[in-house]
């Protein structure tokens, strides 16, 4: 009869072979992928670890391989909507091949910082790493280390070191500003996001290259923070100038702060100002009048972050994307001046 402690075991790489009738080098090998193993034999290993459900020791694999089978994460947008969401398409496309992810959120993007969490990345020996810092001086600071594994980077700044992937954000905030045109409003104010973010930089070059290109007049874009706060202070500021019928607004949040602000100062929207948005957060159509935005697929972006990484640590060539498509969705917020 066993004993507690022999059913509490976990099985073993020599459990599975035993029930499969092949050596524990031969387990070895089907667990790493050698191509020199017989198809049957691949078979009779993989129906063994089924029946034992037997889970490889990963540290010890990654010491045989090299490989730890994990990705991590260096994330400096802790609390945004867009990156969280693309975090969540990295670990769902990272689990379906079969790795696990570690992530670690930066409070700040000094050199110190990044370097500390690159270390402790190289600690966990993750296999690659996707760069979450859509700050200009986060890959600056990048750009003076030398990463020495595979890295793939969201919302690259231009002539940034490794691969990267964004969404065409200038021309999402040209579509935005052109809707906004289309419908009849000339004076058009732009909520920017912060300095040194580079969506923020890019969605202000589209809103200022569509102003040009209709010959219209352009404000001085208002900086602000990416919070629903900001916009709800800015609401209330503008109320008291209205030169101007329409807003365009660098994202959602403080979009709908701003509607808010309109709304306590007596502003209607969109019968006084129309207001358009950029990331299509969930939220935005369900708040009061629902709120026009500029929708990227950030789910997306991770996925295609995984492909190319696992590419880069596979060997094999890496996948050529282009930028993310944005589509504009027309809602409520927005209406003919």
């Amino acid at each position: 009869m066993s004993t507690a402690s022999e059913r509490a075991r976990m099985p073993s790489i020599r459990d599975v072979a035993r029930l499969a009738g092949v050596s524990h080098q031969t387990v070895s090998r089907v667990l790493n992928d050698h191509a020199s193993i017989r198809p049957e034999t691949k078979a009779k290993v993989l129906d063994a670890i089924a029946v034992l459900d037997y889970r490889p020791n990963l540290a010890a694999r990654a010491l045989v391989t090299s490989k730890s089978n994990m990705l991590g994460i260096l994330a400096a947008t802790v609390g945004e909507c867009g990156p969280t969401s693309s975090i969540v398409g990295i670990e769902d496309a990272a689990r379906e091949e079969g790795y696990s992810v570690s992530t670690l959120n930066l409070s700040a993007t000094t050199p110190e910082a990044i370097g500390s969490a690159l270390r402790q990345l190289a600690r966990e020996q993750v296999d690659g790493i996707v760069v979450l810092a859509p700050q200009v001086r986060a890959f600056h600071v990048l750009r003076g280390m030398a990463v020495e594994m595979p890295f793939v980077s969201l919302q690259t700044a231009s002539g940034s070191d490794g691969v990267s992937l964004s969404a065409d954000q200038v021309a999402g905030a040209r579509t935005a500003t052109e809707h906004l045109i289309g419908l009849g409003h000339s004076d058009i104010i732009h909520i920017a996001g912060p300095q040194d973010w580079i969506e923020a930089e890019s969605r202000m070059r589209g809103y200022l290259d569509a102003l040009r290109e209709a010959d219209l007049p352009t404000f001085p874009p208002i900086r602000g923070d990416w919070t629903a706060d900001f916009g709800y202070f800015a609401g209330q500021e503008l109320a008291r100038r209205r030169d101007f019928t329409a807003v365009f607004v660098a994202n959602d949040q403080m979009a709908i702060g701003l509607m808010h602000g309109f709304r306590d100062a007596g502003i209607r929207v969109p019968e006084d100002v129309s207001v358009v948005g950029f990331d299509d957060i969930p939220v935005a159509a369900h708040v009061a009048p629902t709120l026009s935005t500029v929708h990227q697929d950030f789910p997306e972006l991770g996925r295609r972050a995984v492909r190319i990484l696992l590419a880069q640590i596979r060997g094999e060539q890496v996948p050529q994307f282009g930028p993310l498509q944005t589509t504009l969705r027309t809602r409520e917020s927005s209406a003919p001046r």
